[in-house]
């Protein structure tokens, strides 16, 4: 048994440092890009939730499994890494024991003889191997030359899929060889449990020479498989294996989402009255502005495309694939990082190729990524929503944004009407503050609007909102809501002319500095003026005042009105009594859903309106398909595919409703134009419409 420990302990001494040399490039690579501190900051700071994180995300896997079967699949396979260890550890135990003593009895201290173990073993290796065979089906019945761009992989590297799948595939047959072998030779450390060796030692050599042979030979196989797959894995996209653990950890609460993180040089957040763009990092202009943690997103991805079968923008033709605009920065990154981490001698002596690919721009029509990429985004979150391993695409898209716009100054024309009248007129339309106060001309009572000081007995702030303010559609929800607080008695007011954007547009556009400015006005009217409590009907200023003001200062408790609303009801203050007898199909805004887990809410308040027939689209809740005008996209046309509004009125029209709903001035907007070209066009029946839930809720209650 000399001769197996000796070439067993020189092959894991060679794939360690092979491995290990793998690893060191690769964490060298990482930690050349930006600081984030703020990430081992929350993780140092929230050590309870994070180990009830990995507990639920790693080993749980709850994303995954609500993909199945794909997801039970994936949850074996990942617990046989966890508990083949155990056998590994027999495996090392053996030929080590075997060189010293002669006899490869060797068994796990304390557990190593238990007929639990020996049959969590081979149960979870059979569930490796059935896991095995359902990715194979999978990716065969998906293959991208079947579906093309249907395909969640399409794009994905498929070769190195394969592989993988066969080397774990290697790993579990010479498992049961060296394990049946064992049991012929006697030095199976198992007298039962372990049923599926005790099968396959029934079909080998039982002669003590062949099977003492067998067993020396199966040994060094398995241990080999397990060594050329460990250095396998971390030179390839399998990485994951060992990253995710870290990319959970160091993500951002809740899932990724809410609040845009400020914008960030060198590790410390920037004052814009001092950045100076020659010296501080604005943005993502080149890949040695990713921070660490986006090295670690390059790093983890698993390359399943999950993300890229729910992005709005892919499902209708759009260049944008979230996968994709991970895996290019990854290859451009790895592409160039001989060169990134050589010394300045070393330098000296690379190729043109390496140059060019340094020279080669992040955003450009010859680019690492295409401008149309860039600008296809809605930030609706669906890609970070359903990633298994917490990639963070948003924030790579707004950094990769915020460069374009605030140094490049390139980004779609129309846009940039949208940002001088937010700079001017505080809105996007560029209307007069005074409009502002104008749909209250319409109610029959009094609002009370805000001179320097909240009414003492005044419990909210209504913020009304651009488009609730300006936008007819949209007023139609304000005027409806502003009805119910008032006969539910709750005292509230509003700023009216003093109201100004929140700056959700420019922020999501990439414009930072304009963000900052507006934030910073209405963070100062808003404290001057007493306000503690805020009702919100646009989920894009709901967000930005409850998840992104509190990076300013701007510390208020902030409510969508659907929320508000729902606990009215449930209170008995509003009470729905004349039924509305209609199918209605329920669209999900994407900043009230995912990024803020507001889903029940505005389906409570349906659930209470006598006679709702209440329709789900396929995709809802956290699936939800986006509307299209997230991510400052409700100020850039859409030239290209289908566009996201009439694919999202296509399928709530199979559930054939009377009325869609929502909960979104945006929505409101994209889907009602969505419905009113199908009306033209004979696809929709003329009695259709959208409207706020509020809409529904105060045609009940006042039973007209």
């Amino acid at each position: 048994m000399l001769w197996v420990a000796i070439i067993g302990l020189v092959m894991t001494v060679a794939a360690v440092a092979l491995a290990g040399r793998r690893v060191l490039f690769l964490f060298r690579l990482a930690t050349s890009g930006q600081p984030a501190p703020e990430r081992i900051e929350h993780a140092k700071a929230n050590v309870g939730t994070e180990i009830k994180t990995q507990l639920v995300e790693v080993f749980g896997q709850r994303k995954l499994l609500k993909w199945t079967p794909s997801g039970t699949a994936h949850f074996f396979v990942m617990w046989a890494f966890f508990i083949l260890l155990t056998v590994y550890i027999e495996a090392y135990g053996a030929i080590i024991k075997g060189a010293i003593t002669g006899h490869a009895d060797f068994h796990i201290p304390l557990i190593g003889t238990w007929p639990v173990l020996g049959f969590l073993q081979d149960f979870i290796a059979v569930a490796c191997l059935l896991g095995l065979v359902a990715f194979s089906v999978i990716r065969i019945k998906n293959s991208p030359k079947k579906l093309g761009r249907d395909s969640r992989f399409a794009g994905s590297h498929l070769g190195g899929a394969w592989l993988t799948l066969f080397m774990i595939f290697n790993i579990i047959w010479t498992l049961f060889l060296a394990r049946a072998a064992a049991v012929n030779t006697g030095n199976f450390p198992y007298k039962s449990g372990a049923f599926a060796s005790e099968a396959v030692a029934k079909i080998l050599p039982h002669g003590e020479t062949a099977a003492e042979l067998l067993e020396q030979v199966a040994l060094l196989l398995h241990i080999g498989f397990m060594l050329v797959f460990l250095v396998l894995v971390v030179n390839s996209k399998h990485l994951h294996i060992f990253t995710a653990p870290l990319n959970v950890l160091f993500s951002r609460r809740p899932d990724g989402m809410g609040a845009a993180q400020p914008m960030r040089s060198n590790g410390k957040v920037l004052d814009f009255e001092e950045a100076d763009p020659d010296v501080d990092v604005f943005g993502r202009g080149k890949i040695q502005d990713t921070t660490w943690k986006g090295f670690l997103d390059f790093y983890t991805c698993t390359e399943c495309g999950r993300c890229q079968s729910q992005c709005p923008a892919w499902n209708t033709g759009k260049p944008l694939s979230p996968k994709m605009l991970i895996l290019d920065q990854r290859d451009h990154a790895l592409a160039v990082a001989p060169y990134l981490l050589a010394g300045e001698e070393e330098r000296a002596g690379f190729g043109e190729d390496v140059l060019a690919l340094l020279d080669k721009p992040l955003v450009a029509e010859d680019g690492v990524i295409h401008p149309d990429v860039l600008w296809s985004c809605t930030n609706c979150g669906a890609c970070v929503e359903q990633c298994p391993v917490d990639i963070e695409h948003i924030d790579h898209i707004l950094d990769m944004r915020r460069y374009q716009v605030m140094i490049e100054s390139s980004f779609p024309s129309e846009a940039g009407v949208m940002l001088k009248n937010l700079e001017n007129k505080g809105n996007p339309w560029g209307m007069s503050e005074m409009k502002r106060a104008e749909w209250i001309e319409e109610l029959a009572f009094e609002v009370p609007i805000v001179d320097e000081k909240m009414p003492a007995d005044t419990e909210y702030l209504f913020w009304v909102g651009c488009a609730g303010a300006l936008e007819d559609r949209a007023k139609k929800t304000t005027k409806a809501v502003a009805e119910l607080l008032h006969i539910a008695g709750v005292k509230f007011a509003v700023l009216g002319p003093m109201e100004a954007c929140t700056g959700d547009p420019a922020r999501r556009l990439g414009m930072e500095f304009l963000f900052n400015m507006l934030a910073q006005q209405n963070i100062e009217t808003l404290n001057d003026a007493g306000v503690k409590k805020i009702v919100a009907t646009c989920p894009h200023c709901f967000n930005t005042l409850a998840n992104e003001y509190p990076q300013l200062g701007g510390m208020f408790e902030v409510v969508h009105h659907t929320q508000l609303l729902a606990r009215l009801v449930e209170e008995g203050r509003l009470t729905p009594i004349t039924p509305i007898e209609e199918k209605i199909t329920y669209h999900d805004p994407c900043f009230l859903g995912r990024h803020n887990k507001v889903y029940a809410q505005p389906r409570d308040i349906m659930a209470k309106v006598p006679g709702v027939q209440a329709q789900e689209m396929h995709r809802c809740k956290d699936r939800g398909f986006c509307c299209g005008a997230g991510g400052a996209r409700m100020w850039m046309e859409e030239r290209i595919g289908k566009r996201i509004n009439t694919e999202r009125v296509d399928e709530a029209l199979t559930t054939d409703p009377d009325t869609v709903s929502t909960a979104c001035p945006f929505c409101l907007v994209m889907l009602g134009d969505a419905i009113n070209e199908k009306k033209n066009a004979g696809e929709a029946k003329e009695t259709l419409e959208v409207v706020d839930v509020a809409q529904l809720l105060i045609k009940s209650v006042k039973g007209a």
